[in-house]
């Protein structure tokens, strides 16, 4: 078949022969052969470096004009310089199919590094660290992020950005939620932060490692207002009024409020972490403590805080116990299951609501006001600060009190809640304040009647 290809001619073209458009010396050529069943198969033809002769497939059962056109492409590329086309053609479909696979590769990281796994992730790094709070601060991701977002939590953790994150707190401050709102923008902070610095640091958990984040869009969550920071502190005939009060409760309802306040007004959160484990009774001095562990801030390890007990709280945690073998110290249910925060309030508001409807407290009061009020009145009764400051473990942000030996303070708390229960129990509303230097003397009559005690012994 001579001069260019047509389809009438190919049409005529014999099964089994071959036809080619003429091209110019050095470009390559369209070839075609017909096959036994009558269809046409196009490639193109050329010369290699090497002086030998190759065909490219171009197609089978293509229109002419569409053979063409991917000759001429061909022919474009050798012309260029691809002298080796078949060689070239193949390092391009390598790359492609690299070019997948890194697609795929990606796509399914991005699919593993999600808020949620990020979320997952710091809480699991919390638990890994021995923190108490990881249990907690799992339930409150999955309650308030997890469940309420189910798109956002399955989206790129590296994807996403502050507008993403924001409406998670706006729900939250809706509900009126303001304090557990809080938290939540703590969390996503704190996960992304970990995830960041985890790329630098050997010693970080490979989970936040491989989600590969690199900035933080909730850095600039801006903080929950919840209004005026509370002030309220009980008069002392206020104070005395609720001891009144819960010390005619009968049951662990009415221990479980006399052992809060006897404490010091102890953070809930950490009553409610107290096991019997931590139940501790010195035969040599004849005193009792409970030992709490502070958790608060970001030191690694939490910090052992001892409560001294008195013979009233004894028995409370006595009632407290029952005849139930539970780990629970904190407890309504003898031990099995430990008081919530909500519990504590269905017994606690009640008593106030009553207290407020008969004139003896001017307004309602928290446990939170509480804790305010133990401190206020032993500032007042001449305790300093530091010595409030360990009975209520807070305010202990030095070197030197982060790392203090916590049985140095033993005699000090234990006079300071003996103080707290003498001005309960008093009568009247005038409280004589004590003299720093008669607090300190009471605690050195306390160490040396435990020396006393424990030569006796000896």
């Amino acid at each position: 078949m001579k001069g260019m290809l047509t389809a009438k001619g190919l049409a005529a073209l014999p099964a089994g022969e071959w036809a080619s458009d003429p091209a110019p010396r050095g470009a390559g050529c369209l070839d075609v052969r017909k096959l036994a069943g009558g269809q046409l198969r196009f490639y193109y033809r050329y010369t290699k470096a090497n002086g030998q002769r190759d065909r490219l497939l171009i197609g089978t059962g293509l229109a002419l004009t569409a053979a063409r056109e991917s000759a001429a492409a061909l022919s474009r590329r050798y012309q260029g310089g691809e002298r080796d086309l078949r060689d070239a053609i193949a390092a391009e479909a390598a790359a492609a199919e690299r070019a997948k696979a890194d697609a795929l590769a990606e796509s399914t990281r991005r699919s593993g590094a999600t808020l949620g796994a990020l979320m997952m992730a710091y809480a699991q790094s919390l638990e890994d660290a021995g923190k108490v709070s990881a249990a907690a601060t799992r339930a409150a991701i999955r309650r308030h992020i997890e469940e309420p977002w189910p798109a956002l939590w399955a989206r790129p953790a590296s994807e996403l950005e502050l507008d993403d994150l924001l409406p998670i707190l706006s729900r939250m401050v809706r509900g009126k939620k303001l304090r557990e709102g809080g938290k939540i923008r703590s969390y996503l902070r704190a996960a992304y932060a970990a995830a960041i610095a985890a790329k630098q640091d050997a010693a970080a958990p490979d989970a936040l490692r491989a989600l590969n984040v690199s900035r933080n869009p909730a850095r600039d969550l801006a903080t929950l207002d919840s209004g005026q920071p509370r002030d309220r502190v009980l008069s002392v005939a206020e104070l005395r009024a609720y001891w009144r009060r819960i010390e005619a409760i009968p049951g662990r309802q009415g221990a479980l409020l006399r052992f809060h306040l006897l404490t010091g007004g102890q953070r809930i959160a950490q009553l409610i972490r107290l096991q019997w484990s931590d139940h501790a009774h010195d035969a040599d001095t004849g005193t009792a403590s409970v030992r709490l562990l502070d958790i608060k801030g970001r030191r690694r390890l939490p910090r052992v805080h001892l409560v001294p007990l008195l013979p009233q709280m004894a028995m409370d945690l006595a009632t407290l116990r029952g005849d139930g073998d539970g780990p629970h110290l904190f407890s309504l249910t003898a031990g099995k299951t430990p008081a919530t925060y909500d519990e504590l309030r269905g017994i606690m508001d009640p008593v106030v609501a009553s207290m407020v409807a008969a004139g003896e407290l001017a307004s309602p009061c928290t446990p939170g006001d509480l804790r305010r009020t133990v401190e206020t009145r032993l500032a007042a009764l001449g305790m300093s600060e530091e010595i409030r400051g360990h009975l209520q473990s807070h305010g202990l942000s030095g070197v030197q009190k982060r790392h203090y030996n916590f049985f140095e303070y033993a005699a000090e708390k234990r006079a300071a809640v003996e103080a707290l229960f003498e001005l309960l129990t008093g009568t009247g509303a005038t409280v004589v304040p004590i003299a720093p230097r008669a607090a300190q003397a009471a605690a050195v009559r306390h160490r040396s009647e435990a020396g006393a005690k424990s030569s006796e012994t000896a």
